[in-house]
């Protein structure tokens, strides 16, 4: 399904049985599945300001609308999808909003935008309740309406957790593991975990539930993350990349924390120096070498003692990684066997939402077109075993 002109698609939701797109840059359109099986638009809304963002909230038809300006529109879709009312427009952020939230429980609307801030907004009044400023603009945003936690990613690569309260807040911790911007967050509300996907290619999964703050890394892209979804019922995560990636993650089998990376003036095997060591150098008249890391121990070593490279899927490597030499000796061919599945979207994949129940996932990128994909193979089992474009 392609748009007209050049305009780039910013957002999709799949509706029960239809989905909503914002195609073009200022303009929103529904499309309907009549029965012949093709889509059709129903509604094609124009609105002031290029569209950035979307929060749809299926009970009550309402969609949330982000735009350049700053500003959130929310309009109510009639039962039979074919009419759209707008409610009202809120002053939400002084640049373009990147991501929001609508809690009917709370009734609030809660958005990050490029001013580097969140807020968060009554839908009743339509007035302002609070706003947080971070040092970096904010990309992306989930929100737990039990607890009333917004987790909050940045473009420094941080995750933020607020407490919100009407008129206040309160910072409850700082998360800090990615080296790139953060792109994508998924929260699972059941297992309470946060997954994160960012611009240096990973995903981190961070246990807040308990557990002492585990965090699981994740390694299957080329490029950077920008779209992630956790399945809870079969335990899978599905992420897709800038590159069309669709990596698929097998999460119901036990896996091995990442180690931290060590810090050493000398290879922590053949205890050589390295090129920083000047002193080491000087007294053993060698030539500094190359710092590396194993990424199964964490330690320091330098190239001769680490020469190898291998897959190890417990540990979320699922493409060949640096290991020293005695940990490649450890790792057995069986603990080489995938733990994700490797799928081509054909397309840069900016956006992607999914509907588990029907097995249906939708993308879109910046090439301007939607695909609706058939996950019912996936969703079905354990591990996927493809995709095949419906």
């Amino acid at each position: 399904m392609a748009c007209c002109g050049a305009n780039l698609l910013r957002s999709t939701r799949l509706l029960p049985k239809q989905f909503t797109a914002f195609v073009g840059v200022r303009t929103i359109r529904v499309w309907l599945k009549r029965d012949s099986g093709q889509y059709w638009p129903s509604i094609y809304h124009t609105v002031s300001s290029p569209c950035s963002c979307m929060s749809y909230h299926h009970d009550s038809r309402r969609i949330f609308i982000g735009q350049d300006n700053g500003a959130i529109v929310e309009f109510l879709l009639s039962e039979d999808f074919n009419k759209m009312n707008h409610v009202k427009t809120y002053p939400a952020h002084q640049n373009r909003v990147s991501d929001m939230v609508f809690s009917l429980e709370s009734e609030w609307v809660v958005s990050t935008g490029h001013d580097k801030s969140v807020s968060w907004m009554c839908t009743q009044s339509g007035s302002m309740l609070g706003r947080h400023y971070f040092g970096s603009w904010a990309s992306c945003l989930q929100y737990d309406n039990d607890t009333q936690h917004a987790f909050v990613g940045d473009h420094s690569g941080q995750i933020t957790l607020l407490k919100l309260e009407r008129q206040t807040y309160s910072t409850v911790t700082t998360l800090k593991g990615h080296e790139g911007s953060i792109g994508a967050l998924w929260w699972d509300p059941v297992q309470r975990l946060l997954f994160s996907g960012a611009s240096d290619h990973s995903i981190i999964m961070w246990d807040i539930g308990g557990r002492k703050g585990r965090t699981l890394l994740l390694q299957g892209h080329h490029e950077r993350v920008q779209a992630v979804r956790y399945l809870q019922l079969t335990r899978q995560l599905v992420s897709c990349s800038a590159d069309g990636g669709v990596t698929v993650w097998n999460m119901d089998t036990p896996r091995e924390e990442a180690p931290q990376w060590l810090d050493s003036d000398s290879c922590q095997k053949c205890e050589q120096p390295f090129f920083w060591n000047v002193k080491q150098m000087w007294d053993s008249k060698t030539i500094g070498l190359r710092q590396h890391h194993c990424r199964k121990c964490g330690k320091a070593v330098c190239g001769k003692c680490s020469s190898k490279r291998t897959t190890y899927p417990v540990m979320g490597f699922e493409f060949q990684v640096r290991v020293c030499d005695t940990c490649y000796d450890t790792v057995k061919d069986e603990d080489r066997t995938a733990l994700a599945t490797f799928h081509e979207g054909k397309h840069s994949i900016a956006f992607m939402d999914m509907d588990p129940s029907r097995g249906l996932m939708v993308t879109c990128g910046s090439d301007c077109v939607i695909k609706i994909w058939d996950m019912t193979q996936v969703v079905g089992c354990s591990i996927a075993t493809g995709f095949s474009p419906r």
